[in-house]
Parts: structure tokens; sequence; C-alpha cells
């Protein structure tokens, strides 16, 4: 299991541990002082104890290595479990939708209480704490699940913070707020969920590698005099990584042997080079003026 594997399964286990704190206490506390934010809010921490736990499992899997049955290793599994937060939090984000519009229609009223206020305070900071890990991360590692556990911490953040604002205002007598950011709080997690869904769909349909690396590939072909033109070039998701496939026309007459040590090169050199590629294939043809009119 390399870094970026094991700073996955850290995150995983760090979100658990926090959120599981944090539900427990935002549930009581919600249920006590009848606040459907605060409630909303701690729904919203069980479901980040979910998505947590599949970024711990994800990981895990993932970081398998290669086998007789999975011959480019488990890399995908890190999109599947992402692929699974992001429709679990749409669940979660249409339930809290409906719970708070009939919180607005029958006008639920908040029972103000300190705890609210301290609760609040509380999430926040570990939330920040956990959102500032798996920026850390990310940026030394990028990892979609990292990623989706980092962009649930900081739409917490936000939305504890407006919990906490309800909460205040309702000591006056401003009690619709609750309920309306009980909305809120549903449609900023339904948008994340969509944002990390597609990320991990375009990787599970074997979307091609981004266009700045395929023309990157390009140059390092064109740098070669001895390639006298360039084939198809298509690319395969394996997880974080991509394989290059590729078409190369070198000079007829050449032998085998120059023309496979010039692919090794080139295979060699777009490894080294561009960032994400795990292994390349390149198929040599015979070019001839002739055939290439």
């Amino acid at each position: 299991m390399n870094e970026r594997e094991i700073i996955a399964k850290k995150v995983g286990i760090f979100g658990i541990t926090g959120n599981i704190f944090l539900f427990i206490i935002k549930i009581i506390i919600g249920i006590i002082c009848n606040s459907k934010a605060m409630i909303a809010d701690s729904i919203n921490s069980a479901g980040d104890v979910f998505a947590s736990f599949m970024t711990w499992l994800g990981s895990r899997i993932s970081s398998a290595p290669s086998d007789d049955d999975h011959n480019f290793g488990h890399g995908k599994a890190e999109y599947v479990f992402s692929m699974i937060i992001g429709i679990s939090m749409m669940v979660i984000a249409l339930k809290l939708l409906y719970d708070s519009f009939i919180s607005i229609i029958n006008h639920s009223m908040v029972t103000y209480s300190i705890f609210l206020i301290i609760i609040s305070v509380i999430t926040i900071v570990i939330k920040i704490c956990l959102y500032y890990f798996c920026r850390c991360s990310l940026k030394k590692y990028d990892n979609l699940l990292v990623k989706s556990n980092m962009l649930d911490h900081r739409n917490d953040i936000i939305v504890t913070s407006f919990t906490m604002l309800a909460t205040i205002l309702s000591k006056y007598g401003i009690y619709w707020f609750d309920g309306v950011v009980g909305v809120g709080i549903s449609i900023w997690i339904f948008i994340t969920s969509i944002m990390i869904y597609r990320e991990s769909y375009d990787v599970l349909m074997d979307r091609a590698i981004d266009n700045e690396s395929k023309n990157k590939i390009i140059n390092i072909l064109n740098s070669y005099t001895t390639v006298k033109k360039i084939g198809l070039i298509h690319s395969v998701p394996v997880g974080y990584n991509y394989i290059i496939v590729l078409t190369i026309y070198v000079d007829g007459r050449m032998n085998t042997s120059s023309s496979h040590k010039i692919a090794d090169e080139i295979e060699e050199k777009i490894r080294k080079d561009i960032k994400r590629v795990e292994d390349v294939f390149i198929h040599v043809e015979p070019f001839s003026k002739k055939n290439h009119k």
C-alpha cells in the first residue's frame, strides 16, 4: 500500500471518529431543543459517518495489487465508492428537504438553548480541523475519496454556521429561519453529491485523459524525427492513473529492433514526463509515402 492510499485510510478513520461524536451530541441536543436545523445537521453527520466509512473501505480495496482476475489492479474501487457516497448524499438531501418544508408549513418553533450554540461551535472547530487535514492530503495526493470528504467537511462548516445563526435568531422570535436553513442544508448537500457523482461516473465510463496531457504526448511524439506519423491515441483510466495505447509509424525499412527501441524510449519518456500515466503501450507500423498520401 502506497502513501497516497494510507492517507486516504487515515482520512476515513478520522472522519468516522469525528462524525460519530458529532452525530451523537447533535441528535440529543436537536431533539431536546426541537431544532429542525440541528436534527437535519445530525442526520448529515450520520451521512458523514457513512461517507468516511466508504472512504476507508474504498481506499482499502483500491490499494489491493493486481491479480489474475484484475490485471490492472483495483484502482477503480476509489470511484465506485465515491459514487456510492454521492448517491447516499442525494438520498439524505431529498429527505431533509422534505422535512424542512414540512417544518416551514407547520410553523415549527425552535426552543432556544445555549447548548445549541455550544454544539455548533464544537462542530465548526472539529470540521475545520478535518477539512484542513483533507485539504493538505489532497494537495499532496489527488484522491477523489479524500476530495469527497473535504467537500463534505467544508459544507458542514458553512451549514453549521447557519444553524447557529438560526438558533440565535430564534431567541428573538424569528422561527422561520430554522426551516429555511434546513432547506439550504438539503440543497447544498444535493449540489455537492452531484459533483461527486459526475466525477466518479466519468472515470467509471472510461473518460479519456485530459487534453493538456494528450497534447503533451503528441509533443513528445513529434520530438522524434524517426516518427513519421502519429496514429490513434487512446487512454483508459485504471483508478487514479491512465494507461495510454497509441500507434506510431516509422520508416518501413527500419529493422524491428530499432523500431522497438524507439518505442521503448517514447514509453519511458511519457511515463516520466506526464502525471497520472501508469503504463504506455505503443504499436509500431511501417510508414511509406506511397501508403500515406
